[in-house]
């Protein structure tokens, strides 16, 4: 699978950015745009992950969403057609305005800002579901994003990271990335889905797991 994510067969929200101290310069947005790839099989992987990902929200009961670094707008689009009130944030101003013209195109009405995680009050900016797909494992500290995701959720969050070794086992399968080894650039966080609910349960409870291949996409309570 390729990324720099939102996802993949790679960058599932469609951007990896959430705030420059967090980001610290790792590579951010898409190498590979699953959303408009035509390799079939790509596009099934990517339709089982936004289906998983759209299945927990429904299984949150939220109706508010904050979408932590959205990319293009991809998963905001799905959820606002299943009648959310959804919000996106993305440090890029030009991936937020992709995403404007994704928003207009599919016809509904999301609220997208340019802002960082660090610039986010939970008091001013916290709802029901926050949301934080294919961006921690680009994070130099996924800890202290983590932390900042579970003082904004009121009370859940939903978050994904790739499963690995399964994804670079995939990318030596098709052949990419032979010198790291199966690793997509940018990603320098690495979890199993077992590890991955280890991480997420430092700061939040999880209460549903998914495992669309090859991602983990899990909700969690703040409680």
């Amino acid at each position: 699978m390729e990324a720099g994510e939102g996802g993949g067969a790679d960058s599932a929200s469609g951007g990896t950015s959430v705030a420059p101290n967090l980001y610290s310069g790792n590579v951010a947005g898409n190498y590979y745009d699953k959303y408009g790839t035509r390799n079939p099989i790509a596009r099934l992987l990517t339709r089982g992950f936004v289906r998983a990902v759209a299945r927990l929200a429904r299984e949150s009961g939220a109706r508010q969403v904050l979408e932590i670094g959205c990319g293009e707008g991809h998963l905001a689009v799905r959820l606002a057609r299943e009648g959310l009130t959804v919000r996106g944030i993305d440090v890029t101003a030009e991936i937020i305005e992709a995403a404007r013209t994704n928003a207009r195109a599919a016809g509904v009405s999301v609220r997208f800002d340019v802002a960082g995680i660090d610039d986010l009050d939970p008091g001013r900016d916290g709802a029901e579901l926050v949301l934080c797909c294919e961006v921690l494992e680009h994070l130099p500290d996924p800890a202290a994003a983590l932390r900042a995701i579970a003082r904004l959720a009121r009370p859940h969050a939903l978050l994904s990271v790739p499963r690995e070794p399964v994804w670079r086992a995939l990318n030596l399968a098709r052949g990419k990335y032979w010198r790291d080894r199966g690793n997509t650039p940018g990603h320098i966080q690495h979890w199993s889905a077992r590890g991955f609910l280890a991480f997420a349960s430092r700061e939040l409870r999880p209460v549903s797991v998914l495992q669309p291949f090859p991602w983990t996409v899990v909700l969690c309570r703040n409680d």
